[in-house]
């Protein structure tokens, strides 16, 4: 058996229980779909099994992205790229309502998510289904006064929502890694009461108020709005730390920081 390269944070996913609990959180039969880091394919078969309509595999370890091309080399609907998935064009090879699963590896699952939540073709996929660890799913699904909420949920929230998830033990992979996991399921937000241009500017905001997490704002969000525009956000005590603030609050922020 190939050993995993510990560079590319490769975990195969072995257990088929796991497998199927996966790729039946949704109806995939007729749907566009794009696998990130499919590996050697367990997942893969699991979702060709589905009879989806389109499959692209993600996978930017070479040898891998070759042994995947001649084990489905019979397969007219599915195209396999050889690419970090940082890189990758997803604006270009989304297809209306496509689903995207990933076991992401773990050394770069929020940099994967927050590049997903940046799109703005996100009208195009229908579902997200994605493997984390375990602690980073927590910080994704932190509640706003408790010690996992941050940026990262604050940023999920506005894009996404979830709508399933469950813990996956460490023996489901080889090599065993040393954390569990946590499978979560998504779906894009509606476009709600906000209206915000760029959702990096959301980014910025966050970064700049949880700069100094332990401290309180007053501070930090004079970095970002002037008196006059913080006079216009009610019940804003500046006295609170970051965490104590609802993400709608930052929601708020950021819509009067774009404001010229």
């Amino acid at each position: 058996m190939r050993h995993a390269k510990k560079s590319l944070g490769q975990n195969f996913l072995i257990d088929l229980n796991i497998i199927r609990k996966i790729v039946n959180l949704l109806e995939i039969k007729n749907k566009n779909i794009i696998e990130i880091g499919p590996g050697k394919g367990a997942l893969t078969n699991s979702i060709l099994q589905k009879k989806p309509k389109f499959l692209t595999l993600v996978e930017k370890d070479y040898i891998l992205s070759q042994d995947l091309k001649l084990k489905y080399k019979n397969i007219n609907n599915l195209k396999i790229i050889n690419k970090d998935i940082l890189k990758f064009n997803f604006e270009k090879n989304l297809k209306n309502n496509t689903v995207i699963f990933g076991n992401l590896p773990y050394n770069i699952a929020s940099q994967i998510l927050t590049q997903i939540i940046r799109l703005k073709c996100s009208s195009k996929y229908s579902d997200l289904i994605f493997m984390f660890q375990k602690e980073v799913g927590e910080r994704i699904i932190g509640k706003f006064n408790t010690s996992k909420y941050g940026r990262l949920s604050i940023l999920t929230n506005f894009k996404l929502r979830i709508v399933n998830k469950f813990h996956v033990s460490p023996n489901c992979f080889i090599p065993v890694p040393k954390v569990d996991s946590t499978v979560i399921h998504f779906k894009p937000n509606k476009r709600g009461a906000f209206n915000i241009k760029k959702i990096e500017n959301l980014e910025k905001v966050t970064r700049i108020l949880f700069s100094n997490k332990r401290k309180m704002i007053n501070k930090n969000i004079r970095k970002v709005l002037n008196d006059k525009k913080l006079r216009l956000i009610k019940d804003l005590n500046l006295k609170s730390r970051p965490e104590n603030l609802k993400p709608e609050i930052y929601y708020e922020i950021t819509e009067l920081f774009e404001k010229v």
